[in-house]
């Protein structure tokens, strides 16, 4: 009996610690495909780990389920296509010991693997080279490693999307990355992690000889694998690529009947699989069940987040913005036409025509353009409403609007600027696919840009109006020393001048007419166009009409005055064109640049909106080019 005791004893003493590793690691439903009423999975288990086949269970949606387990690969297993792509680093620091190390582990891992897993190879050094495209022929394989060759570069990154590229979209995809050094072009980490967590596929990195800063990228493709890094040196190179083939060689290939309680198209997916000595290894996901959907193994909280959240197809995203837009574009349409007006007086043509024989139709379209010009009335009754509450607002627009010679009244230019904003939004949106920052940036510029433009106008109006104000003195001059009034001299600037000059002094007319003082409407055009040099002149006015004096030739010494401060403001705008010119180049070409990259090459700045990182970057780069552009433009501006 003690013979039998001590025999019990030295057996678990011998198989505790190999099953207690195995009770303790955890076991992982790596790959699932649904099809025809059943569900097959691949279960990774621990190292050590002899399952018992026989006893395997399953439950779907909480439901038992007849199951059947055997190892994957083996010639009872369904078929479930399993591929691995090496992807080597053949960059010349990998040169001597390190590149006959890899050599070795890429052959042993051949010898390794089993027979059904397809491999393939993709080399990397300064070009992406797929040198075997993936297939069982291990000897084929085998020739492919023997003919690496080594070259300058390390376009990592590259590498990996083309590994990717190379798995395909069905079955258990692994990426088994190895590479002793950094990515040495300018495609960003961001988009290789997209791409792997994109194509869903599983990718565990083996760094050769790497400090601990430099394998913070490959943690990241790691994560963005669902897999593992595996720092290594030389000697243990072969063990790393041994131990990775080793996990395909113990997967349990489990196919069970989804049963015809479970309707749902996805739920719950749990395996028991006991192994000798006792214990029992669980795993559990999330997937498709039904329907011929082919789901990877995910956390069941992922998953259950992903069934739960509502995602719109692109088409409708983009239809629902183009109608938004079509609408806007209606309602921008009917704010120009304002100005117009819908209800003055018609034509002689228009109003015979209203009893001819088209009268019905004129009448149905004047009652449609009625109820159109109804909705816009409200529209600006709304904005004209906004602007009473905000005087300085309204004042400001309005001034500028008169300043520019725009015939728009404050509320119509405000429902005008906020179309163009919301369209702008709406641009931005489309093109950066849904992305908040360009959304912003576009509202931004459709916010600036009329604003901008209207202050533009207003500048070029101002520069034409001071142009031409030297000739029109001497011309108010040569018709006073020739005996007409001063309203008279005003006159023949109104039939002779051209714009904006004429207009400003036809206003100037009807407003004297009306009883206005004629000194305070000419002080109005000063205020309106906000020139300091026609202040002048009506100071200069107003001061020979308190005093007396002979206003002929006091215009003519003011047109000489000002014609030699535009000949003055002339030549220094000639000597400051190379400044102006050099600060529209520093300004615009980082703009422009960045324009040009978001249309040939999204990806290369894709980073600046999309991580933490690059939204501090365009902070900066914004405060930094504000910064520039108020030193530049100081210094090239001279005032005259």
């Amino acid at each position: 009996m003690k013979r039998v005791v001590l025999a019990a004893l030295a057996c678990c003493a011998v198989l505790s610690p190999t099953q207690a590793r195995a009770a303790d690691a955890p076991a992982t439903i790596s790959h699932v495909e649904a099809h025809d009423g059943t569900v097959d999975l691949l279960v990774s288990v621990p190292a050590g780990a002899r399952v018992d086949l026989g006893s395997v269970g399953v439950t779907v949606g909480g439901k038992a389920a007849d199951a059947t387990a055997s190892l994957a690969g083996s010639s009872s297993a369904a078929t479930i296509r399993r591929t691995t792509v090496l992807a080597m680093d053949t960059s010349e620091s990998m040169k001597g010991p390190r590149f006959a190390a890899a050599r070795a582990a890429a052959k042993s891992y051949l010898a390794s693997v089993p027979a059904d897993v397809e491999v393939g190879i993709v080399t990397f050094d300064g070009a992406v080279h797929t040198v075997l495209t993936p297939t069982t022929d291990r000897a084929a394989a085998g020739t492919v490693v023997d003919g690496l060759r080594l070259a300058h570069g390390t376009v990592l990154y590259d590498g990996i999307k083309a590994a990717v590229k190379e798995l395909g979209t069905e079955g258990q995809r692994t990426v088994l990355l190895l590479s002793d050094g950094k990515n040495t072009n300018a495609t960003p980490l961001s988009s290789v992690t997209s791409a792997v967590t994109a194509a869903k596929v599983s990718l565990d990195a083996v760094a050769l000889d790497q400090s601990a800063s430099d394998l913070a990228a490959l943690r990241s493709l790691a994560a963005a694998g669902k897999g593992q890094l595996i720092p290594a040196d030389a000697a243990a190179l072969t063990k790393a690529f041994t131990d990775e083939a080793a996990v395909l060689a113990r997967q349990v290939l489990v196919s069970a009947h989804v049963p015809a309680s479970v309707t749902t198209t996805e739920a719950d997916v749990a395996v028991t699989l006991p192994i000798t000595g006792g214990t029992t290894l669980h795993a559990t996901t999330y997937a498709v069940v039904r329907d011929g959907g082919i789901a990877p193994a995910k956390t069941a909280y992922a998953l259950k987040e992903a069934a739960h959240s509502l995602q719109l197809p692109s088409g409708a995203l983009y239809g629902g913005l183009a109608a938004f837009g079509l609408g806007l574009a209606v309602l921008l349409t009917g704010v120009l036409s304002m100005s117009g007006g819908t209800g003055g007086m018609r034509s002689v043509e228009q109003r015979i025509a209203a009893y001819g024989p088209g009268a019905v139709m004129h009448k149905v379209q004047d009652a449609r353009r009625a109820d159109s010009a109804l909705n816009l009335h409200q529209a600006k009754e709304a904005a004209a409403s906004m602007l009473h509450r905000n005087k300085g607002l309204e004042a400001r627009i309005e001034q500028r609007l008169e300043a520019g010679g725009s015939a728009l009244k404050p509320a119509e230019w405000l429902l005008l600027h906020g179309t163009i904003a919301i369209l702008a939004g709406a641009v931005g949106l489309v093109l950066g696919g849904g992305s908040v920052v360009l959304l912003l940036v576009g509202l931004g510029a459709g916010v600036a840009v009329p604003w901008w433009w209207l202050g533009h106008k207003q500048r070029r109006r101002v520069a034409a109006f001071n142009s031409g104000l030297a000739d029109t003195l001497q011309l108010i001059a040569g018709s006073l020393s020739a005996g007409m009034s001063l309203a008279q001299a005003i006159d023949a600037v109104v039939n002779e001048g051209n714009e904006p000059i004429a207009g400003e002094f036809k206003r100037v007319l009807i407003e004297s007419r009306l009883g206005v003082p004629l000194e305070t409407a000419l002080e109005g055009i000063a205020q309106r166009i906000e020139s300091v040099d026609f202040a002048w002149v009506v100071m200069a006015i107003r001061i020979q009409r308190e005093v007396g004096g002979n206003l002929a030739e006091l215009l003519t010494t003011v047109a000489e005055t000002l014609r030699e401060r535009d000949y003055l403001r002339r030549q220094v705008k000639t000597l400051s064109a190379e400044g102006r010119l050099s600060a529209y180049i520093l300004i615009g070409l980082p703009i422009l640049m960045f324009l040009f990259m978001f249309t040939a090459r999204r990806s290369y700045i894709e980073p600046l909106y999309t991580t933490g990182f690059g939204y501090l970057m365009l902070g900066a780069f914004g405060v930094l080019l504000t910064i520039g552009w108020t030193m530049m433009s100081r210094i090239v501006k001279v005032e005259v």
